[in-house]
């Protein structure tokens, strides 16, 4: 717990979640979800269905597909854009499929017309870092052995344009899209190309605090002490915050790959706590000569497109700019 001016916030009461004596959690914020409509009806702009990404890891994908593109003559050859997307769960929450998710991805579905891959990693404590970025990368081989395979997913194989790959995440998904991009770069992934990363509020972190997160401990969405809970319960035990991953501004084996990332958004917001970490962030994406479009708000907190559907519709337009731009 972390006392501030007199009031105890417990990081894990304000998310939900108990700690048990084995390292597991058990998880009492229970979020609305919402079953996959395969077929359309009703004249719904999207469809979408779950399959199999890993079998042994029990892990899966959440396809979405605008409906228009299904109903498209045959005449119409033109493949779309993937969009490889991963939630923002800080770690430990269970919402691929909520209903804030699959709003999200419809959203993104329709009006970028793209398909998105909603990948369903496993979840911390029970599965530590880096099994996260595991799943990303699987997701992304998943993807290209779907577009290469004269049996793979229909959707992928006959609509997709694997050479237009995005890697998209909020909060921890971020950081996953980060992280897999930089994966990528030493991967032949051919045909399959990433053509770039967007980062809605990267989660990061790191031994040393920020002003932005001093400012937090009190911040009613993410106070500093669940930030570090969330670390605390996803790192491997025995790291700290400042391993590559979770503080990227350090040397790791992770630095000679930065300059050859592709494109990448960066979003953020002001009130965010993880805010002057952003902003180092994108100023050493821009060291590294990495093509990078920054979209800072001056309102806004962390996590703020899960709950105000203005601001959600928002960043699915910058992403529809940032995918369609020559």
């Amino acid at each position: 717990m972390l006392t501030n001016l007199g009031k105890i916030i417990d990081p894990y009461g304000h998310f939900g979640i108990v700690r048990n004596l084995d390292g597991t959690v058990t998880r009492y914020l229970n979020f609305p979800k919402v079953e996959a409509s395969p077929v359309a009806s009703h004249g719904e702009p999207v469809v979408s269905k779950d399959l199999t990404l890993n079998p042994k890891n029990k892990t899966r994908v959440r396809i979405y597909m605008p409906t228009s593109k299904l109903c498209s003559s045959n005449d119409d050859d033109t493949r779309i854009p993937i969009i490889i997307y991963f939630a923002g769960s800080g770690w430990i929450l269970l919402i691929w499929d909520t209903n804030i998710v699959h709003s999200q991805c419809s959203a993104l579905t329709q009006e970028v017309h793209a398909i998105v891959v909603n990948v369903d990693y496993r979840l911390a404590p029970e599965n530590r870092l880096p099994v996260q970025y595991e799943d990303a990368m699987d997701a992304v081989l998943w993807v290209r052995e779907q577009a290469l395979d004269p049996n793979g997913e229909q959707w992928i194989r006959e609509y997709g344009d694997i050479s237009r790959c995005y890697l998209h995440g909020c909060s921890n998904g971020g950081n996953m899209a980060f992280v897999t991009a930089l994966e990528a770069t030493r991967m032949e992934l051919e045909p399959l190309r990433i053509a770039g990363s967007i980062m809605n509020q990267p989660l990061f972190s790191g031994m040393e605090r920020t002003n932005s997160e001093i400012q937090s401990c009190d911040d009613p969405v993410l106070p500093l002490c669940a930030q570090d809970m969330f670390w605390e319960l996803a790192l491997p035990e025995g790291e700290d915050r400042d391993i590559w991953y979770c503080n990227p501004m350090v040397e790791g084996p992770h630095t000679s790959a930065i300059s050859k990332l592709c494109r990448c958004l960066v979003i953020g917001f002001t009130e965010d706590p993880t805010m002057d970490r952003l902003q180092e962030f994108v100023a050493m994406l821009v060291n590294h000569r990495v093509p990078i479009e920054a979209q800072f708000n001056y309102t806004g907190f962390h996590g703020i497109d899960m709950v105000d559907p203005t601001r959600a519709n928002a960043i699915v337009e910058m992403a529809k700019e940032f995918i369609n731009k020559p």
